[in-house]
């Protein structure tokens, strides 16, 4: 099981080592190591890391790309680290699609906290997705309901009242969810099977 402070980290070869003992003196041990942004993103491809850390300029490309893809196609937590040259303009670009930028050479309180708010950010994120699963979940049950219900005003005759009675009723005489009768009941439908079953 990973580490839930592991991140993935992006540098080169050469900054590699004190990179990594800088990050775990901050509270962020590596849970993979990429050499460059390709490497990197074959990585992200392959599963989920809570924080992914970029030391830029990478090998291959300078990093705002590779930062950009990852909050884009990822729940990572993205923070670059770059020069303090050029870190207000990279900040200006990144920080509104949600990346960290922090000059180098930097503070460990300054790390940290950085740290500490992307992973909090992170769960926001990962409680907001979780909401919207569960609310497309209920969406879709609803709609299934509904269809039930106007299949049995439809071709049964039934007010909307009847339609949910009969609804609730099947869900408590089978003791199965009300969504998993009305799908029962659509099915008994479309197999022409409705009036056999009393529907």
């Amino acid at each position: 099981m990973m580490d839930a402070d592991a991140a993935l980290v992006a540098a080169a070869a050469k900054n590699q080592p004190e990179l990594l003992r800088f990050l775990a003196s901050c509270g962020c041990p590596a849970a993979s190591v990429a050499a460059s942004a390709g490497e990197a993103r074959r990585l992200l491809d392959q599963r989920e890391y809570p924080l992914l850390v970029i030391a830029a300029p990478l090998p291959d490309e300078f990093g705002r790309e590779l930062a950009l893809y990852a909050v884009n196609a990822t729940g990572s937590g993205v923070l670059l680290i770059t020069a303090s040259l050029h870190a207000a303009e990279i900040a200006a670009h990144l920080e509104p699609a949600g990346v960290a930028v922090v000059p180098s050479p930097a503070s460990r309180q300054t790390v940290t906290q950085a740290l500490h708010l992307l992973r909090a950010s992170r769960q926001r994120m990962l409680s907001l997705r979780e909401e919207n699963r569960r609310l497309a979940r209920r969406l879709s049950e609803m709609k299934l309901i509904t269809r039930a219900k106007c299949a049995l005003i439809q071709y049964s005759g039934f007010t909307e009242e009847e339609a949910h009675h009969t609804l609730e009723r099947r869900a408590m005489d089978r003791r199965i969810p009300f969504a998993q009768a009305a799908q029962e009941v659509l099915a008994a439908y479309e197999e022409g099977a409705a009036e056999r079953d009393g529907f």
